[in-house]
């Protein structure tokens, strides 16, 4: 029987009740890091980065759907202006980091 590499298991889609089992794998630990963040006083951010139509926008809330919004905020960019394509990378998002408190 021949093994799949990291690469090709990666790629694979999940379909169903594997999915499903997945995704709540994912939310259940999502919420397990917000509320120790939470009860920690400590600030995370979780970039998502991709092309249009790569799916993001259904990713995230798919992933996001059991989170606290009192706590855990979503922020969609538009496509970057011409003078944010010439700043470093991280300046982009600065703005919508949390401010302290």
């Amino acid at each position: 029987m021949a093994r799949s590499t990291p690469r090709e298991h990666a790629a694979e889609k999940l379909k169903g009740k594997k999915y499903v089992k997945e995704l709540l794998k994912l939310q259940s630990e999502l919420c397990r890091l917000q509320e120790w963040v939470k009860y920690k006083g400590l600030k995370v951010v979780i970039l998502f980065e991709g092309r249009d139509g790569a799916g993001k926008g259904g990713t995230i809330r798919a992933i996001t759907e059991r989170v606290s919004p009192r706590v855990f905020r979503v922020v969609a960019l538009p496509a970057p202006s011409d003078r944010e394509k010439s700043q470093m990378y991280a300046q982009r998002y600065i703005p919508h980091l949390p401010a302290a408190g």
